[in-house]
């Protein structure tokens, strides 16, 4: 198996009384009256210390993505984050989870910007697309939802020819036309980095990942037991055309917490996980399901995507428990032995190669979310690490085409700055006067 850590980098800092005083966390939520810079200073240093602590933990890829207008998840740009984080890990595979395609215009501004960062990374980068939340997609940023996934999917071909074409090529799609493409830098990868589809519950999306091979990455909210009938309906389309079922071509995202005990688990984690679910859910329903955005297959199907579940169920969320969290499997928590045991059954039923975890959730402090991290890499993930030994993962990062050699390597320190592990580096001596 291999293990991923999540981060979505929620604003920690909502009122008590956010549900009564905001009708949602998206969209219109004002962010003059809420945003304090200074926090967001704050939370945007400390979720990267995590990042960088799990990469130096072991973990086999570190995960962000992209939203917008919002406090559920305050990364308007991934590819910032990840451009932050190359020269800081060393590791890590940088997932990038992912750049919503259809809202760049023109798409090669993805490949470029993805090209960059497999180059600076030394060939790290996993390229996640996905479609877009409603929110994100409709109400931010004025798309045509029921031309949305059209767009979505001619844009994520252009990046996909541009990264492998061998001469500058005329594209003239339905939604971009473009005399020269001829996307400088080229990725490190070859053909291309492996591509992700996240995915909260299209029926379209299971098809779309069989037919052209990309790795299909189930991002629930409600964990593993409701996740449950989304991956069957994965496993059935696979089937259908023949392909073979590894594991390594599926992913899931499941909170988790760890403990020495149930009861350590409650009060390190509790009101963390009810900030989350009580006040980062908090959505209007009027923003989750705008026409056309959900496919007749999807509705004939009885697939209820994670945004319209999320705000269909409000009250539920409001009231929701710390024990009734933890009977749902909304997270997967207790102690080492607990969470093995929950994570093996998780496994056996859902066959995910890649398992995305979110180990800070609402508004967790940073030593909780370190505390979290080591007992989960140190106690969990070597005990799960076998399963799917047998099978090639071939939705993986590739080596690069030649060794880097000392420029590719990581660097301990930028002249004059920072070095890997925070210190200030130490001045360069000047270079010897030239004698010409």
């Amino acid at each position: 198996m291999k293990f991923h850590f999540f981060h979505l980098m929620p604003y920690p800092d909502l009122p008590d009384d956010f549900r009564q005083r905001y009708h949602g966390v998206w969209v219109d939520l004002p962010a003059a009256e809420l945003f304090d810079p200074a926090i967001g200073h704050d939370a945007y240093n400390e979720y990267l210390d995590e990042l960088e602590f799990a990469d130096q933990s072991g973990f086999d890829g570190i995960c962000v993505n992209e939203h917008h207008q919002n406090a559920y998840g305050l990364m308007p740009s991934p590819n910032l984050m990840v451009a932050a984080l190359a020269r800081r890990t060393s590791q890590a595979k940088l997932v990038v989870m992912g750049d919503s395609v259809a809202l760049y215009n023109p798409p090669t501004r993805v490949a470029e910007e993805l090209a960059m960062l497999d180059v600076l990374s030394g060939g790290r980068i996993v390229a996640g697309f996905p479609v877009g939340t409603p929110m994100d997609t409709t109400y931010c940023y004025g798309e045509t939802p029921a031309t949305l996934r059209d767009k979505y999917r001619e844009g994520v071909q252009l990046v996909l020819r541009a990264w492998q074409a061998t001469e500058p090529f005329t594209f003239n799609g339905r939604f971009t036309q473009l005399r020269y493409v001829n996307i400088w830098p080229r990725p490190m990868q070859k053909p291309h980095p492996p591509v992700w589809i996240p995915g909260g519950g299209s029926v379209e999306t299971w098809d779309w990942c069989a037919d052209n091979n990309f790795l299909y990455a189930y991002l629930s909210y409600f964990g593993y037991l409701r996740g449950q009938k989304v991956m069957d309906g994965f496993w059935n389309a696979v089937d259908k055309r023949g392909l073979e079922p590894n594991p390594y071509r599926a992913g899931f995202l499941q909170f988790v917490a760890v403990a020495d005990s149930d009861a350590e688990a409650e009060r390190l984690y509790a009101r963390h996980a009810l900030y989350f679910y009580n006040r980062c859910l908090h959505l209007y329903p009027g923003f989750a399901s705008p026409p056309g955005y959900t496919s007749v297959a999807t509705i004939r199907s009885n697939i209820e995507g994670q945004i319209k579940m999320a705000a269909d169920r409000q009250k539920e969320l409001e009231d929701l428990t710390w024990s009734q969290i933890l009977e749902r499997g909304y997270v997967v928590a207790g102690s080492p032995d607990s969470v093995v045991q929950q994570l093996t059954e998780m496994e056996q039923t859902m066959r995910v190669g890649h398992l995305m975890v979110l180990l800070h959730f609402g508004n967790m402090p940073k030593d909780t979310v370190n505390y979290n991290t080591t007992r989960f890499t140190q106690e969990v993930m070597p005990r799960l690490r076998p399963l799917w030994g047998e099978w090639e993962d071939h939705w993986w990062t590739k080596p690069p085409p030649r060794p880097l050699g000392e420029a590719g390597e990581l660097r301990e320190s930028g002249e004059g700055g920072v070095s890997a592990n925070g210190a200030a580096a130490e001045a360069p001596s000047p270079p010897a006067l030239s004698q010409r």
